[in-house]
């Protein structure tokens, strides 16, 4: 009895079988070709190098051509060729020295566990400016975020003008496209590198493998962008409506409506009359009622009752008693006639002796 996790899961270190001539005895039946154009200046590099593009894809026996008139670059399938994939490998190594890639790493794509993926930027921004700021941001400071970024999902990748070519494992040229497509929507290349950091630890554990990794993961917010302020009016589109609106009715329609039409000159005079004199009624009453308002008179306030203070006190005779005392022996007012004197004759004297 076997688990159905263990038939569902691959093996560590499982590989596929390389693709042999045993496989395929008798050989292609039609010849298939591509081409592709390449830059003025990649001419020079790939004149250098074409003699080993030739030899690597002569061991698929696959035909390699360069028009250097032209500026593209072509490839064939022969009559030896058994292999039906090599062709689209050699298409994809033709595309990758195109896009600046070196030989050493193009070269590595005719491998079975390698494949690569050309992402186009160009189209993603608008403005020009913003668009090299973001691919600038891509690469980051001397290169070091793209480095870590190729370390983690163990891919060779290259920013070259509107496109980023990346090779590697399709388990990481997939993270490569996420992480790309959202520099240039304006989303931080860190982001993703932490959750692929974290990714990264969490498959090492055998137990967490089956489990799901969402509690793990950081959940980052947009904090500096602030909420884009509503208008006060806000213009509502009516719905569509393939039919015109209605005619508005005339004023025979309404008099119709009403019967005054059938009235004779003189009912229809004597009944503007009446009113021209209700309304004339209406406003007179409601200056009346304006002119009123000065005559009434505005409400008092309720008023308060003080209470009434207690007048009976009680009186203490002891301190009383104590106060009258203390003023006998105190000597107030002015002195009497005789002190005065005598006090007056004494400084006389005393001036004399002077």
């Amino acid at each position: 009895a076997v688990d159905e996790s263990e038939l569902l899961t691959v093996p560590d270190g499982w590989k596929e079988p390389a693709f042999t001539r045993e496989d395929n005895p008798k050989g292609l039946l039609e010849e298939s070709s591509f081409a592709t154009l390449f830059p003025k200046y990649r001419e020079a590099y790939l004149k250098e190098c074409w003699p080993l593009v030739q030899k690597a894809l002569g061991e698929h026996y696959v035909n390699a051509a360069l028009d250097l008139i032209e500026g593209s670059m072509t490839v064939t399938t022969t009559k030896k060729t058994f292999d039906p994939y090599a062709i689209i490998r050699a298409r994809d190594l033709i595309k990758l020295l195109a896009r600046s890639v070196p030989f050493e790493q193009a070269v590595r794509i005719l491998q079975d566990d390698v494949a690569c993926d050309i992402i186009k930027i160009g189209s993603l921004v608008r403005k020009r400016e913003t668009f090299v700021k973001r691919r600038a941001r891509l690469l980051g400071p001397k290169g070091s975020t793209l480095k870590a970024l190729e370390l983690l999902t163990n891919c060779y990748i290259m920013v070259q003008g509107n496109t980023v070519s990346a090779l590697g494992p399709f388990s990481g040229l997939k993270e490569v496209r996420k992480v790309v497509l959202d520099t240039m929507k304006n989303i931080h290349p860190i982001y993703n590198i932490k959750t692929l950091m974290i990714k990264r630890e969490l498959a090492k554990d055998p137990e967490l493998r089956t489990q799901s990794w969402e509690r793990f993961l950081p959940k980052f917010k947009r904090k500096n962008l602030k909420k884009r302020k509503e208008p006060k009016k806000k213009n509502t589109k009516k719905e569509y409506t393939p039919f015109p609106p209605p005619q508005p009715e005339s004023q025979i329609d309404k008099e119709l409506a009403s019967g005054e039409y059938f009235l004779k000159e003189r009912q229809k005079k004597r009944k503007q009359m009446e009113e021209i004199k209700a309304k004339q009624a209406d406003a007179i009453k409601r200056r009346q009622e304006e002119r009123n308002k000065a005559f009434i008179p505005p409400k008092e306030k309720p008023v308060v009752k003080t209470k009434k203070a207690s007048t009976e006190k009680k009186i203490d005779i002891e301190a009383i008693k104590e106060k009258v005392k203390n003023a006998k022996k105190k000597k107030l007012g002015a002195l009497p006639e005789e002190e005065v004197k005598l006090k007056i004759a004494a400084d006389e004297k005393k001036k004399k002796k002077k």
